[in-house]
């Protein structure tokens, strides 16, 4: 990882800069990036535009990384990119340095959105924004949904600092949104009347209810809306979307009316990111629940969204059917933990955020690895989590494959649901075992991770 623009923009020069034809939103932030392009898409799509969105990271698949339509690019035309992108690396490696990984999938996603002539691009920023490679390409519409700690090794040790570097996305010319609040929005509200750019402030949406599929919120001009995203964390990703959607029509990019908006919100899909799907067990259907929080904000989102859906899972005291709000439960089924976590990561904090939910009250935890370096190791990781839970059953299997059929065997055995969490690679191994790549899902796609007839995903919960 080596941040700054000189090699990415040598890149895209010399593919004749592809990403001058396109119009959209570059989207900054520390959370719910994905979330409010999942949204966005979800709704435009429905107005009938061809979007083009960049999820990362993959879960899966690479080719996840570039996305038209909701489909990830097929894979003759991502080989056909990687030979026209690399020779060009070698050219600007010799002035500027060799471009890294993310700077050569960059310019292969511009190159790319270009050619499938997109109607709008949603692009993620990587990390930060000022310097980061998709900031060499200026959309028309900016967008910093929140900022917190994150990346401080590379963004600087404060809120502030890291709402600077997120905030300078926001170039002469853009209509900006942002969701962020406190010493953060101080920042970015700089930022905009620096280059004079109007500035729509978002804040949360008032809730509904929530079901096992989503949640209901009063949203603005829209009225009350269906989401297909679940937590209570998506009604202020909702909110930024729907301004997002705004700032599009204002920049003249796209106009997405009432119609089409709640249709996408209500069909929108972020895999791995509060993915419930059904997996059918000896005993029964398990409910497997996906989430990816990886850093101590986005494990305090998944605590308080695991409490709330837990009445709908498998082995609650009290199974719910209608929109309502999570009262006393009584005994309930325990939930089975599947996690692994980056070293490199805050894993104390992150357990301690997701160690409060009170459905883990009790848990059975088993700790594995993603197979990378980084992780940390499964006995240390399970260690911590009985420091932090001391009445849960924590325990460690170094093998992903061997700790889900466990996990598995234990949630059937249990009668309550599996809950895999704590970093994106380990939801993507499962994934793949139990569906497939997103955008191409097939029940029972990927190689089986036991012996025996193994557990297969029979759809969306």
């Amino acid at each position: 990882m080596r941040l700054g623009l000189t090699r990415i923009r040598a890149l895209l020069g010399a593919l004749g800069h592809p990403e001058r034809s396109l119009r959209g939103a570059l989207v900054a932030g520390t959370n719910g990036k994905g979330s409010v392009i999942a949204l966005c898409s979800a709704a435009l799509r429905a107005a009938g535009y061809r979007v083009g969105e960049t999820p990362k990271p993959h879960l899966v698949s690479y080719r996840e990384r570039i996305v038209v339509d909701g489909r990830p690019i097929e894979p003759d035309a991502f080989v056909r990119l990687v030979a026209e992108v690399v020779p060009l690396a070698e050219r600007v490696a010799r002035r500027s340095g060799p471009p890294t990984e993310f700077e050569l999938l960059t310019a292969m996603i511009f190159r790319y959105l270009a050619e499938a002539e997109v109607d709008v691009a949603l692009v993620e920023v990587g990390i930060g924004g000022r310097l980061d490679a998709t900031h060499a390409w200026d959309g028309g519409v900016a967008v910093v949904t929140n900022v917190d700690l994150d990346h401080t090794d590379r963004l600087g040790p404060t809120v502030e600092a890291i709402a600077r570097e997120k905030a300078a996305i926001i170039e002469r010319g853009d209509v900006a949104v942002t969701g962020a609040s406190g010493a953060a929005l101080a920042v970015i509200r700089r930022r905009a009347a620096r280059v004079g750019v109007p500035l729509t402030i978002v804040g949360p949406p008032p809730i509904l209810g929530w079901d096992r599929d989503g949640l209901e919120v009063a949203l603005g001009r829209v009225g009350p809306t269906r989401v297909g995203l679940r937590g209570r964390h998506q009604a202020a990703n909702a909110a930024v979307a729907d301004a997002v959607l705004d700032a599009l029509e204002l920049a003249g990019i796209a106009r997405v009316d009432g119609a089409a908006r709640r249709a996408g919100y209500a069909a929108a899909r972020w895999p791995g990111r509060l993915e419930l799907l059904v997996v059918e067990g000896r005993r029964g259907p398990i409910d497997v629940l996906l989430d990816g929080a990886h850093n101590p904000a986005g494990a305090a989102a998944l605590a308080r969204a695991l409490d709330d859906l837990r009445p709908y899972l498998r082995g609650a005291a009290d199974d719910r059917s209608a929109l309502g709000r999570a009262g006393d439960r009584g005994a309930e089924a325990p939930i089975v933990l599947l996690t692994a976590t980056m070293a490199d990561k805050d894993v104390d904090g992150l357990i301690a955020a997701l160690a409060g939910a009170a459905s883990l009250r009790g848990a059975r935890i088993v700790a594995t690895t993603t197979g990378s370096e980084r992780a940390a190791p499964p006995a240390e990781l399970a260690a911590r989590w009985a420091d932090r839970l001391p009445d849960a059953d924590a325990r460690a299997i170094a093998d992903p494959a061997a700790a889900l059929e466990a996990a598995l065997a234990a949630a059937d055995e249990l009668g309550g649901p599996l809950l895999v969490a704590g970093s994106l690679y380990l939801v993507g191994l499962v994934r793949g075992w139990l569906v497939g790549i997103p955008g191409e899902e097939s029940p029972g796609a990927g190689d089986p991770p036991r012996a025996g007839d193994p557990p297969r995903a029979g759809g969306r919960g």
